[in-house]
């Protein structure tokens, strides 16, 4: 039988490991040093073969497979993976775009499933929220602590958005929202990185239903008039508050 043999997924604080398996020598450094850049443990590997013996000697925390290999593809050792472990994230690579190779993809388990070429941004944020959804805490990013908006205090950890004594807890979603527009106070979020980050999708199912959180944070933030969240045609939103707003 299959054993999830994950420890460090007890402890949140480590570094999550990611096993990557690209064969293009060029992609494969630029993907290291990206995930690397952001706060991920990478272990890069060009062949299924040797991609398998890492996998069982290290035990990542996901794995992002390109599906075009040599000798092997990406979908055969997907496979085997599963026959060891059947919970750890798999996120597939891939130029082909067919939807029949999506269907075998997301059959075999896949968490997502990334044609190319894609931002390399995208792809990061498409990977933390795998994690994210399998129980992973993000890496720190500087938004935990409590953080002042106008008036209002806002703890992303508690999510719990307070002014003058009166305490509002928000939902996971509601509170993830409106940490990324504070990290953009002032400047623009991308509807597609809010969309992908916290939905996992950018469809036009997910942008309506954000279109809906938006609104409700404009009314939980309305009794301070200095606090605007605009809508950036085309682009995204973006928390405004005025100078004066500020202590």
């Amino acid at each position: 039988m299959p054993v999830d043999l994950h420890p460090e997924r007890e402890a949140p604080s480590a570094l999550p490991t990611i096993l990557l398996v690209e064969d293009d020598p060029n992609l494969g450094v630029v993907l290291h040093d990206v995930l690397a850049e952001r706060g991920f443990a990478v272990r890069l590997c060009r062949a299924a073969d040797e991609a398998m013996a890492a996998f069982e000697a290290e035990r990542p925390d996901l794995c992002l497979v390109d599906v075009m290999l040599p000798r092997q593809d990406g979908f055969e050792l997907a496979r085997q993976i599963r026959a060891v472990d059947e919970q750890v994230p798999i996120v597939f690579l891939t130029a082909r775009s067919l939807p029949e190779d999506r269907i075998r993809g997301l059959t075999l388990g896949a968490d997502d499933y990334v044609t190319k070429p894609f931002n390399l941004e995208e792809l990061v944020l498409r990977v933390r929220a795998v994690l994210r959804r399998a129980g992973f805490a993000r890496p720190q990013d500087g938004a935990e602590g409590v953080r002042r908006i106008g008036t209002y205090l806002f703890s992303p950890r508690e999510r719990r958005l307070s002014r003058e004594g009166c305490i509002r807890s928000l939902t996971h979603k509601e509170a993830e929202l409106l940490r990324l527009l504070c990290l953009r106070q002032n400047d623009v979020l991308e509807r597609s990185t809010a969309l992908v980050e916290i939905w996992g999708t950018d469809s036009i199912f997910t942008a309506r239903s954000m279109d809906v959180f938006v609104s409700r944070l404009r009314k939980y933030l309305r009794d301070d008039p200095r606090i605007e969240i605009l809508n950036v045609h085309g682009i995204g939103f973006s928390l405004v508050v005025h100078a004066d707003a500020q202590p």
